[in-house]
């Protein structure tokens, strides 16, 4: 028997639960590919916009940041520039802050977006596989009531394995998932703390600058 001969009996040997889990897994797994492919393209966009920003923003050399934001689109020099536009308003090192957290917070929101979904799905495939195995158990302990006592047990026994099909495939299911979820979590948290220093290297770069001229 091959093995995709074997992966439909599995599924069709578990019940209806097992096309509903399986329902979840073509969604979590939809899910976690556009969410990767987004956030690594992103993430790769900031590195390269970090790496060629560093010396202007070490040494608060705001001319050419400007330039160098203008031509990228990474989330980064959104960001930065966000600072920059609030330069020409206001002085406080809070404000300029607080312009760049904002950004920061609209770019998190849809770096984030349906990443959640996939602790949620993995739980509902768990619980489904439980509610399927009870299920399954019920309907198995109904048909032996009336069964022959010579062939109870083995009934039995092979009721209970097709039962136990759907907890199995649940947690087939759930564990990537959750796999996929912190994977994707920490690349957002990556692209978080990328955004977050490009915002305190600016300011701290303009207040080196500071100091250099009032000296």
């Amino acid at each position: 028997m091959s093995a995709f001969d074997s992966i439909i009996r599995f599924l069709q040997e578990g019940g209806p639960f097992i096309y509903v889990i399986a329902a979840v897994l073509v969604t979590g797994l939809a899910i976690t590919i556009e969410r990767y492919l987004v956030l690594s393209s992103s993430l790769k966009a900031n590195r390269i916009a970090m790496r060629n920003l560093h010396p202007s923003l070490k040494a608060g050399d705001i001319e050419r940041i400007k330039q160098q934001v203008a031509q990228s689109d990474a989330q980064v020099s959104q960001v930065l520039q966000a600072g920059i536009n609030r330069m020409a308003e206001v002085k406080r090192r809070e404000d300029l802050e607080y312009a760049m957290e904002e950004t920061v917070m609209e770019y998190m929101f849809r770096l984030e977006k349906r990443t959640p979904m996939l602790a949620t799905l993995a739980n509902i495939a768990t619980l489904l596989g439980l509610l399927g195995t009870i299920m399954g158990l019920i309907a198995a302990f109904s048909a032996v009531a009336n069964a022959d006592p010579a062939e109870k047990a083995n009934l039995l026994s092979s009721s209970i394995s097709v039962a136990m099909n759907t907890t199995a495939f649940g947690l087939i299911t759930a564990i990537p998932l959750i796999f996929f979820h912190t994977n994707l979590q920490n690349k957002t948290a990556e692209i978080e703390d990328m955004l977050e220093m490009a915002g305190i290297k600016l300011l701290n770069g303009l207040s080196y600058k500071k100091q250099n001229s009032d000296a």
